[in-house]
């Protein structure tokens, strides 16, 4: 695993080339925006990001971090995902990988199952071409199943 310092770097360079190929502005509060997501890491929502920054002090709109987050999507930095509480999700983009996630506490582990992730991008779909793939599995946790 990049520690993080060297991966934050890494994504600072990739927003920077992204924004400059778009002609779009490289504000602080973009980059703001990524460095605290680098910092969650795995599966914040909106208002996770938003509430850190605004304990740190860095007073942004909720509308510039939405828009914010959508371009770090477009820009290959984040993925966004819709679990079952149909609230986005956001994680760093790093290949693929499933997501457990326990129905009664709402815990998402990630695993990786190569075979399963090969298969599935290297599958050919008419008039589509996979980038990467993001599946979940629903049940229970060690925690939660021992508890009922």
């Amino acid at each position: 695993m990049i520690s993080r310092p060297t991966e934050l770097n890494l994504l600072r360079n990739q927003l920077t080339e992204f924004l400059r190929s778009r002609h779009l502005r490289k504000t602080p509060e973009r980059y703001a925006i990524l460095d605290k997501a680098v910092y969650l890491s795995a599966h914040f929502e909106v208002d996770k990001l938003y509430n850190a920054l605004e304990e740190e002090g860095y007073h942004v709109s909720r509308a510039t971090v939405y828009n914010t987050l959508e371009l770090l999507c477009e820009a290959g930095i984040l993925n966004r995902h819709i679990f079952a509480t149909n609230q986005a999700r956001y994680e760093l983009a790093r290949g693929s990988h499933l997501h457990l996630i326990c129905r009664k506490c709402g815990k998402i582990r990630e695993i990786d199952d190569p075979s399963l992730t090969s298969r599935l991008l290297t599958e050919e779909y008419p008039g589509f071409t996979p980038e990467y793939s993001s599946s979940s599995v629903y049940g229970l946790c060690d925690d939660c199943a021992s508890s009922s």
